[in-house]
């Protein structure tokens, strides 16, 4: 198998198949063009059943980063002050030798706990993020980290409901004959299921969006709905009033598979369209359309995205949308349903890959990562170790400056695995060049569709790059861990995460057809009788959760204003220090940091701007293209001010996570709090207020 790998990469020139790595849904088919032993453009492959050879700009010009002349190419030794920068070349013998050395020594002195992988997807191969890395820190006995930075508030909302992040699949969307894209970007976030919308509206469908913000997908739309941040619950729960009152809803379904319909049905004559339309900034007019519209669609399909739920509230907002399929009947239509995550389709065998019984303490103290910056400001229970990979939390953390303040502890002893020198790389004590994933062998399955992917190098690794797999595996063996564990193939360790009788989706799904074909389709038999067997406790549509209850949330779905900004009812509520909401989806060009320092992004992406609404740009005396200053108590941003009427007044909108930047503070997050949400514990970026000044010359 190596040899067979080995040949590839020695090919000089040809066409290879290979697999977008990227934090993104879609998860595309890719062909890798070599000249002269190196990748000169990169394109979708057209035999890809679900991407079909399209691919969008931030994969296209893949090449940039690869190559970039700042790459990473050999381990280095900080010799300066933490944040300056300032590094010397060393063996990889000498790093591996001072991590081991010093994680030795933590853990004598501190105990395993003082020390804290980090890591998020910035890669999203299975191996590297939820393999070899999880079996070094098992054993090592580190501190263990609660990865909700992403989805977790919104995964949760929606498992009370369904029981499992199982949804429409892709394929079947292009029937439907209404689509609500509810909080998601999809243009810049999900491309392929835009082209699946347009199949079904050139067949007469309705595209609709729900946003707070009038982004690429908004002014793609048929209609777009604008609203105030947070208040989705309360516009689902609008819908659902007007659904019941109008008997647009489908009372055999909800007797055969949904339980609490009865309670839902009183409990949602509270939010009538008047109440709903003070919360959301929506006119009543407007609920009241958005729900005979969705109510009377043939197959109604709601595509969830992931901006609803960084919020306080985002668990309950995810809820609540997720019942609207169940009130319409739409699960039983072709094309009708909804998705928020279909991940769990392709549910792998995690104890194999990750070997949780490596470690000696499984009730080890777990670290939200939301939280870092207070973590690391802990003085009972010291972090005293950092291991950073797949991730750059100056940059995504929230509370940044916090963040920051801890990472340039002295006392800290820090490592950061990555391609770049990040932000957070600047402030470690040891940096290890990472390779790219054209470099590595890995396994990647989709949060959207159905299929699993191989991807093997098509290159070899750039100076002395290393992957995930084989620096945890060093590490391992350095530190005298069980050898089969630190040993293990990746060939091996595949067919392990694919033997797992538990998920019958996976039934067929094996290494050498992954070799054969490069994609390999799950097993969707079961996909038929998918309302059959919910795993809710119930086993159907849990309309009223008793677990919910049982965890001291309401059963049923409400809507609780955010801690900061509204009052409940009246926008005009806001505190007058900070009066505007504040959010920082992601932009077109980059995916969260990722791509923001490759020049050629950046010059596609522009500049880092804020979208202020015409009537909140002119009380401050703001005009079209002046410098601006977004601050609270947290931070300050500058950045360039965008007027115009893109959202609601009273909401202020930065896209996409820049770096650090000559002449200003270009991180989004020294604004954003590191609250933790109403359920899964998960971010609540968007639920930040703060006060927009002109900047003086």
């Amino acid at each position: 198998m190596r040899k067979e790998r080995q040949a590839v990469i020695n090919e000089q020139n040809g066409i290879f198949p290979a697999v977008c790595p990227l934090d993104c849904p879609d998860t595309c088919g890719l062909l890798l063009h070599k000249k002269e032993g190196k990748i000169v453009k990169v394109t979708g492959n057209p035999d890809h059943p679900i991407t079909k050879g399209a691919i969008c700009n931030k994969v296209r010009n893949m090449t940039e980063r690869i190559y970039d002349e700042k790459r990473l190419k050999y381990p280095l030794r900080r010799t300066g002050l933490k944040g300056e920068g300032e590094f010397e070349r060393i063996t990889w013998g000498e790093a591996i030798s001072e991590i081991t050395g010093r994680f030795k020594a933590i853990s004598q002195e501190y105990g395993a706990e003082a020390i804290l992988p980090y890591s998020f997807y910035g890669n999203m191969g299975i191996l590297g993020v939820d393999g070899m890395d999880r079996r070094f820190f098992n054993a090592l006995g580190a501190s263990q980290l609660e990865q909700t930075i992403c989805n977790a508030a919104g995964t949760t909302g929606w498992k009370y409901t369904m029981g499992a992040n199982r949804g429409t699949v892709p394929e079947e969307t292009e029937h439907a004959d209404v689509i609500i894209v509810w909080g998601g970007n999809i243009i810049s976030t999900n491309m392929h299921q835009v082209v699946l919308a347009e199949k079904a509206r050139k067949a007469g469908a309705k595209v609709i969006v729900i946003d707070v913000h009038r982004n690429r997908t908004a002014q793609w739309a048929d209609w777009f709905v604008p609203l105030y941040p947070g208040t989705d619950a309360a516009l689902a729960l609008g819908m659902m009033n007007v659904l019941f009152e109008k008997s647009l809803v489908d009372e055999a379904f909800l007797q055969q598979y949904t339980v609490g319909h009865e309670e839902l049905r009183e409990h949602v004559k509270d939010y009538t369209p008047e109440r709903v339309s003070l919360i959301t900034g929506v006119s009543v007019e407007d609920i009241v359309k958005l729900a005979e519209t969705y109510g009377q669609a043939k197959a109604g399909y709601i595509h969830i995205g992931n901006g609803l739920q960084h919020h306080d509230n985002g668990g309950m907002n995810v809820r609540a949308v997720a019942c609207l399929p169940a009130l319409t009947g739409a699960w039983a239509k072709l094309g009708g349903g909804a998705s928020r995550s279909n991940g769990g389709y392709a549910s792998l065998n995690s104890d194999a890959l990750e070997r949780p019984d490596l470690r000696e303490n499984p009730d080890a103290r777990s670290i939200n990562m939301n939280q870092i910056g207070a973590a690391l400001h802990d003085e009972e229970q010291p972090i005293k170790g950092m291991f950073v990979y797949c991730s750059n939390p100056l940059v995504v953390a929230p509370d940044a400056k916090r963040v920051e303040q801890g990472f340039a502890r002295e006392d800290l002893f820090t490592v950061v695995h990555d391609l770049f020198m990040t932000d957070t790389a600047k402030y470690a004590d040891i940096v290890l060049p990472a390779t790219s994933n054209f470099e590595n062998t890995d396994l990647y399955s989709s949060p959207w569709h159905q299929y699993v992917h191989i991807q093997e190098p098509v290159i070899a690794p750039l100076g002395e790059a290393k992957s995930n797999v084989e620096l945890f595996s060093l590490l391992g063996q350095a530190m005298g861990f069980d050898e089969a564990a630190f040993r293990e193939t990746e060939l091996s360790m595949i067919e392990g995460a694919l033997d797992y009788p538990d998920n019958p989706y996976l039934n067929g799904v094996t290494l050498n057809k992954l070799k054969e074909q490069r994609f390999v389709k799950l097993d969707m038999s079961d996909y038929e009788q998918l309302l059959d067997h919910l795993p809710t406790p119930s086993g159907k549509i849990e309309l009223y959760s008793k677990v919910m209850l049982e965890a001291g949330l309401s059963p049923l779905p409400v809507y609780a204003p955010l801690h900061e900004g509204y009052d409940g009812e009246h926008p005009a509520g806001r505190e007058d220090k900070y009066p505007l909401m504040f959010l920082s989806p992601p932009n077109h060009n980059f995916l969260n940091s990722t791509f923001a320092n490759v020049e050629k992004h950046q010059k596609m992406e522009k500049q880092p701007m804020l979208h202020i609404h015409l009537r909140d740009a002119e009380q401050r005396g703001i005009e079209e293209g002046d410098q601006v200053v977004v601050y609270n108590d947290r931070g300050t941003y500058q950045l360039t001010a965008k007027v115009g009427e893109a959202m609601l007044p009273g909401t202020v909108i930065s896209q996409g996570l820049w770096w650090e930047g000559a002449g200003g503070r270009q991180r989004a997050n020294m604004l954003t709090p590191d609250r933790l949400s109403d359920m899964g514990r998960g971010a609540t970026f968007f639920s930040t207020t703060v006060q927009v000044i002109k900047q003086e010359v």
